[in-house]
């Protein structure tokens, strides 16, 4: 699904579906392929989920303005 709000300020809601018990990675990319923080890391159930960025780096850095890129690698358990 399309996060919202698109562009953000300061944060963002980004919300996905999946469709039994897996394990998700949901990892935030800069344009040149940096990881910029992994929002999720962890056992989720089925379901539509909801996670909130606050435009922050792995260290609680506020990152500068521009394009990101979200990728959820999911596993299904």
């Amino acid at each position: 699904m399309q996060n919202y709000p698109n562009p953000f300020n300061p944060s963002t809601t980004i919300r996905f579906t999946i469709p039994s018990n897996s394990f998700v990675r949901l990892i935030v990319y800069d344009i040149t392929g940096k990881v910029v923080n992994e929002i999720v890391n962890g056992y989720l159930e089925p379901g539509v989920h909801s996670v909130e960025w606050s435009g922050t780096d792995t260290n609680g850095i506020d990152v500068s303005s521009g394009v990101y890129l979200s990728l959820i690698h999911i596993w299904r358990c």
